[in-house]
């Protein structure tokens, strides 16, 4: 039985500073909240499992407010986001830290004020946006997954670094992420830093990722690379640390590994949408997410880390997450400003001499 969240000092404290009176609803915006019902576009699976079954039902008692859940990647809502610019209908937009620097570039997003959402103070700098548009909600972290059983069967050694996965042995064994999705562009970039590039000298990944593609049998689009995990047509893969432990959660002889030049950062971050129907709720809201009960809620959920520093996690659950200053500090941030500017034409590029060509 998942356990339900309680209501700590540091929540009421929050309900306090966002203006909540005896109904536990946000103060009025000038009457621009016309009802009291939340649009969230969010993640599916696991996340809207755990947002839905514990994190939800606690925010909408306490605010009076109904939530409606609107699912997709993080690619979807920033579509979403673009269609309805000229009149918003989502309020609170979760996505991952590099489709969300887009979004802030294209004037979607709008700051989050500190005041009503006191909990910003709390969390790790990784965490925090310069203008404070988002903010993220969780910290996972890109590496290479790989299956125990088969590597301990065929007397391998645990991957290290990065360039690790173009070991020979994995010929016809391995699947890798597509450019498409944010695993892919965290490989490409890393695979350039392994060999002597970066985000700006991309050339070094270009090559590394030709020769490794190679061995591969696929290229991952969906970002969920559990399936070819189970049916055995990967033994190891640049995957998420979340989504490792969510499968060895169901029995998987999986494990992860943060390679020595670094596991990439990959956050979720909640974001007000510019012109939002209810400025003050959705502010409310991602306050909330901030707080310890719900934070603690979603990495016993979802495997994702803690991003508020004041979280204390159960010892089982902190070893299969990114917890802690010094693991936190260790994490690579992408250059996103570099990444977005460049990532149509690294993927016109890995679609045209690696992916279709493979």
């Amino acid at each position: 039985m998942k356990k339900r969240l309680g209501l700590g000092p540091l929540l009421l404290a929050a309900l306090l500073a966002t203006g909540c009176g005896a109904g536990g609803q946000p103060a009025s915006s000038g009457g621009k909240e016309e009802s009291s019902t939340l649009v969230v576009a969010a993640y599916g699976g696991s996340h809207e499992k755990a947002m839905k079954e514990s994190i939800i039902p606690l925010f909408e008692q306490k605010y009076k407010a109904k939530v409606t859940y609107v699912t997709g990647s993080s690619m979807d809502t920033l579509a979403k986001l673009q269609a309805q610019k000229d009149k918003p209908q989502i309020d609170v937009a979760f996505m991952d830290d590099g489709p969300q620097a887009m979004a802030k570039s294209f004037g979607l997003l709008a700051p989050l004020d500190p005041a009503k959402v006191p909990h910003l103070s709390e969390v790790y700098d990784i965490a925090k946006d310069s203008d404070n548009i988002g903010v993220a909600t969780g910290l996972d972290a890109t590496g290479l997954s790989y299956n125990t059983k088969v590597f301990k069967e065929e007397g391998w050694t645990a991957p290290s670094s990065w360039n690790d996965i173009s070991n020979t042995e994995f010929k016809d064994k391995l699947v890798l992420p597509s450019i498409a999705n944010t695993y892919g562009v965290h490989l490409l970039v890393m695979l350039a830093k392994a060999n002597g590039g970066s985000e700006s000298n991309i050339e070094p990944g270009f090559a590394k990722l030709k020769e490794i593609a190679q061995y591969a049998v696929t290229f991952d689009k969906t970002a969920d690379v559990s399936n070819y995990f189970m049916q055995g047509e990967t033994v190891i893969s640049a995957w998420g640390v979340g989504r490792t432990f969510t499968l060895q959660s169901k029995n998987f002889p999986i494990d992860f590994v943060y390679p020595k030049e670094g596991a990439v950062a990959l956050m979720p971050t909640a974001n007000l949408v510019k012109n939002a129907p209810h400025p003050e709720l959705a502010q409310a809201f991602i306050d909330f997410m901030l707080s310890e009960e719900a934070q603690e809620a979603q990495s016993k959920a979802t495997f994702t880390g803690p991003v508020n520093k004041q979280v204390k996690l159960p010892e089982d659950v902190a070893a299969k997450v990114v917890y802690g200053e010094e693991t936190v500090n260790k994490l690579v941030r992408m250059d996103w400003k570099t990444v977005n500017e460049n990532r149509a034409a690294w993927t016109e590029r890995a679609n045209k001499e690696i992916e279709i060509a493979h």
